[in-house]
């Protein structure tokens, strides 16, 4: 068998020394190998799986109200368990959102910071396809189940999720897009520190503010050669010219053609787009929205790609949370019928919010002025450097 290149069979071993902070393999303990001290050997020191996830207090806060009445229901513990462990998720996607606010905070979003802000946005949507996912566990128990024990949890309710409330408001929900439960803001049913908190966090900075921002300041939409949105609005009437001269022969066509690029209106004229966005009817200024659309246009430049995946990654959140208001309405409505929740909440309210709630749907509208790639407007070849991470480099 031939020799490898290298060190010759005759050649004495050369043993270099592990740095002092890689464990030699006697000191590595392996799965199942782990010797326990006695309770006497114990001390701080010594680390135990069970004390380091606090296991004890974990598992001894499911206390269901029928076992305290003397009268168990085996549902209860099932229904407290599920609704305890929504609320571990609630506090791992707050911990994020205050990651994604600290790193989109600077005026300057450093380009190596993009990748973390990607992973964050992808982690947040893969715990919520998680919450999704959960309520088929929840629907394992049946309608008359819920009944054996629902009169106990009056007048507590899901409702009262201050950590959903947290979310929602850090993600970007607006207080004016909420609906009213009884004439009754969202917070009226919350504990006075608590409405305190979530009142705190409407007038804090969100995650859509820092976004929308971000967006503001992409500096590639116009330079001293190139004006994206000019270039863009003169090849979108090129083509709405050309379908209208091809149509000139049918009166219907004409005017369904006409009426579906009214929704173009606003994209041409920057006081249109502003008076929109002081009706509610959007959210993202002018200026961040051109920069979403130039994103999405030429994502296929390298320094773009990372940009777009996190316009996709906000897109899929809003996605995943209106399909979680979705399936809870519909549990809602298998759990109850027509009857409203402890809170005054029902399958009405919740199927509405699921429409309402989603700060970011001017992403989701970006679709409606894509145009195909050999449409776009051609970029100057100085700015196609500027868009090449090897051409920077190379400066």
């Amino acid at each position: 068998m031939p020799q490898r290149e290298g060190r010759s069979p005759e050649e004495p071993r050369v043993i270099v020394p592990l740095p002092d902070m890689i464990p030699s393999s006697s000191e590595l303990v392996t799965e199942g190998s782990a010797k326990v001290p006695d309770a006497s050997e114990r001390t701080e020191e010594v680390l135990y799986y069970w004390d380091y996830l606090h296991l004890d207090d974990i598992l001894s806060s499911q206390r269901p109200k029928s076992d305290e009445r003397g009268n168990p229901v085996h549902d209860e513990l099932f229904f407290i368990t599920v609704h305890q462990t929504y609320e571990l998720w609630f506090k791992q996607i707050l911990a994020e959102l205050d990651s994604l606010v600290s790193l989109m905070g600077p005026k300057h979003v450093a380009e190596r910071d993009l990748g973390v802000v990607l992973s964050r946005l992808q982690r947040i949507n893969s715990i919520q396809r998680l919450l999704v996912a959960q309520l088929d566990v929840l629907e394992t128990m049946s309608p008359l189940d819920f009944l054996d024990f629902r009169s106990l949890l009056l007048p507590a309710s899901g409702f009262q999720s201050v950590q959903f409330r947290l979310i929602e408001n850090k993600f970007g929900l607006l207080e004016r897009d909420r609906l009213s439960v009884e004439g009754h803001s969202y917070y009226d049913t919350l504990r006075a520190d608590h409405a305190e908190l979530v009142i705190e966090s409407e007038s804090s900075p969100s995650l859509f503010d820092y976004v929308e921002r971000w967006l503001s300041r992409t500096p590639f939409v116009r330079s001293s050669d190139f004006d994206f949105v000019a270039e863009y609005q003169a090849v979108v009437r090129a083509k709405h010219d050309a379908t209208r001269a091809s149509l000139s022969g049918s009166a219907d066509q004409l005017r369904a053609f006409e009426a579906g690029i009214r929704k173009f209106d606003a994209i041409f004229d920057r006081g249109i787009w502003e008076a929109e966005v002081l009706q509610g009817s959007r959210r993202l200024s002018y200026d961040a929205f051109m920069a979403a659309l130039f994103i999405n246009l030429y994502r296929d430049e390298p320094i773009l790609q990372n940009p777009y995946r996190i316009l996709t990654a906000l897109i899929d959140i809003d996605a995943s949370l209106t399909l979680w208001r979705q399936r809870h309405a519909v549990m809602a409505h298998r759990m109850l019928g027509r009857l409203t929740g402890t809170a005054g909440s029902g399958y009405d309210y919740l199927d509405e919010t699921a429409r309402r709630y989603t700060p970011f749907r001017d992403l989701f509208d970006v679709s409606t002025y894509l145009l195909p790639r050999p449409s776009l407007p051609t970029l100057p070849s100085s700015l196609v450097s500027g868009l090449d991470f090897m051409n920077q480099g190379a400066r």
